[in-house]
Parts: C-alpha cells; sequence; structure tokens
C-alpha cells in the first residue's frame, strides 16, 4: 500500500527576511524555484500550483539596509506577513490541497503553522509540529539574547504570555507545545531550554539521533502523531542539515543532519502518509555556493512526496531463460 497522493499541492512563497539580521534570505523562493522544485514534483505526477510570493510593502528607499532597522521596526512587517500567510494558507487547506511554504526566514511559521491549527481547529483535528531545526525558536522577547523573531515563532504559537497584544489577532492559531518535536537541535539558549523543557516540548537533540539512529527517533514522532490522528506539519529549517552539505543558510551550527539522514526522515515521512503541510525556511542564495543547498532541498522535498531510489513497486516480471 502506497500512502494516498494528495490532491494538489500549492506553492506560496513568502520572501522575507524581517524576522532575521542577516539579509538574504528573502530570495529563498526564488532560488527553490531555480533549483527545479516545480519540476521535480510534476515529474513524480503531482498536481502543481504556485500561488508566487507574499512580501512586505516597500520601504522608503534609505542608506540603511532593511535588516539593519530595529526589531520593533522589522516586527511590523512580520506580523503583517504572518497575517497574509495565515489567511493564504487557511484558503489552500480549506480547498483540500497540500501547501507548501517557501521561506525566507523561520519567523514566517507564524503564519503557516497559524494556517494548519486554524484550518483543524473547527474540525476538532489535534496539529502536531515536527520543527526541524537546529534551533528550537523558542525564545520570547524577555529571553532573546538577539530580539530576532526567527528565533520566537515556536513561543508566540504556543502562547507565551511574554508576547503582548500587538502580536496577536484573529489570524493566530494555536498549538500544544506537547504536540511539538523539534528535531537536530544542536543550538539552544539557556533561558530557552528552561522553557522549553517546563512546556513539555519534545527536543531529539544530536546526541539523541547519535544514539538511537534516526529510525527509532522518527518512528516515535510518527506514532505519537498517528496515535492522535493528528495534522502533521512539517517546518524544515536549512540548518537542521551540516554546514558541510549546505552552506546556505545564516545561523548555521556544525555537526548537523548528514544528507542520508535527512533524506530518511522525508523518506519516512512520506511513508507515514500523515504530513498535511510544508515549510522550508532560511534558505539565503547569497551565502550559498553555486546552488549547492538550494539543489539539496529540491531533493528532500522530492523525498517527502515520494521520490525514492528504486521508484514504484514493479509488477510481476518473468525470467526467461535459453537452453
Amino acid at each position: 500500500m502506497h500512502p494516498a497522493r494528495p490532491k494538489r499541492i500549492d506553492f506560496i512563497g513568502v520572501a522575507t527576511a524581517s524576522g532575521a539580521s542577516i539579509r538574504g534570505c528573502g530570495m529563498g523562493p526564488e532560488a527553490l524555484r531555480v533549483a527545479g522544485l516545480l519540476e521535480a514534483l510534476i515529474d513524480l505526477e503531482l498536481d502543481v500550483a504556485d500561488h508566487g510570493d507574499l512580501r512586505s510593502s516597500q520601504a522608503d528607499l534609505s542608506t540603511t539596509p532593511l535588516s539593519w532597522r530595529t526589531v520593533e521596526q522589522r516586527k511590523g512587517d512580520v506580523l503583517a506577513l504572518a497575517q497574509q500567510v495565515s489567511d493564504a494558507g487557511l484558503g489552500i487547506l480549506d480547498a483540500g490541497h497540500f501547501p507548501v511554504f517557501l521561506g525566507g526566514d523561520h519567523s514566517i511559521a507564524i503564519g503557516t503553522v497559524s494556517a494548519v491549527a486554524r484550518h483543524c481547529l473547527p474540525k476538532q483535528k489535534p496539529v502536531h509540529v515536527l520543527w526541524v531545526d537546529a534551533h528550537a525558536d523558542y525564545n520570547t522577547p524577555d529571553t532573546s539574547p538577539s530580539g530576532n523573531l526567527h528565533g520566537m515563532p515556536l513561543a508566540l504559537l504556543c502562547g507565551e504570555n511574554e508576547f503582548d497584544a500587538s502580536y496577536r489577532g484573529d489570524w493566530l492559531g494555536r498549538i500544544d507545545p506537547r504536540n511539538v518535536t523539534v528535531f537536530g537541535a544542536r543550538s539552544v539558549d539557556r533561558e530557552e531550554r528552561k522553557l522549553v523543557q517546563a512546556r513539555g516540548v519534545e527536543v531529539i537533540d544530536m546526541r539523541k539521533l547519535d544514539q538511537l539512529g534516526v529510525v527509532a527517533t522518527m518512528q516515535h514522532v510518527i506514532d505519537r502523531a498517528k496515535a492522535d490522528g493528528a495534522h502533521l506539519h512539517v517546518s524544515f529549517d536549512v540548518d537542521s542539515v551540516d554546514p558541510s552539505i549546505a552552506p546556505g543558510g545564516g545561523t548555521l551550527v556544525p555537526g548537523g543532519l548528514s544528507y542520508r539522514e535527512a533524506h530518511l526522515v522525508m523518506e519516512m515521512l512520506h511513508d507515514s502518509g500523515l504530513v498535511g503541510s510544508l515549510d522550508v525556511v532560511e534558505l539565503n542564495p547569497f551565502l550559498d555556493h553555486g546552488g549547492k543547498t538550494a539543489t539539496l532541498m529540491v531533493d528532500l522535498v522530492a523525498s517527502l512526496f515520494g521520490r525514492s531510489i528504486m521508484g514504484e513497486e514493479a509488477g510481476p516480471v518473468e525470467f526467461v531463460t535459453q537452453d
């Protein structure tokens, strides 16, 4: 039995680096398209639609780069885009399609996960989030060393009360932190670690992955989501993969997933048939090496949607031997 194929895969880019302090990942969606992402899924005989990119309104021109604006100035961009993404993603999900959100920095997940939560709430369907990332992204405005919102999306989505009313609106969804798994972590801030542990977020860090392996740890994530009958949202950050094979990110940490480990994660997720939405974030073409990271991300997404080494299962074959 093969997993059910999605009715249609809808791509929507979120061309922003407003949640980060390093410029470049706003070009990520187009880099993924140039690397052949849509063609890779069409080659798998999947129905694909591209909704183009959402982006911040054009700021007044000045000699100050957008990423050098204050955190408070960039916060407005992040939240305005989050509302657009949440509404657009909700429309895709309500139409019965599979949304793939192309980032952009990881602050876009404020909108993407909100869309999933809003879609599932009236159905009373649990939402599980698999956060594949070198970082936990569970800081708050009080705990964050940098103040950058790409390090805070999970904390906001899980309802931490340090986020004041300016962060909230009808577009903002909510998830249960106990249904969140951070996978591949290897850089978690001290105060952030305390919050994650207090809220029951599961963290499968690289130490645990080294000890138990991808198969056991991923099967645990899949089994939990399956037992709950959950919608599984995957938020895949480029920096989860080792920088030696994925140099195109702004917050790289040594010791990440290997090429085969990353593919195995995606292959197991495909086989589970549970994934209903996907983020691909933090690709920075300005820092990439000749499209190396973009090409890898295309291959990983293709694995999530069923590309395999041997392809579809073959039918019976008659062997003929000569006398």
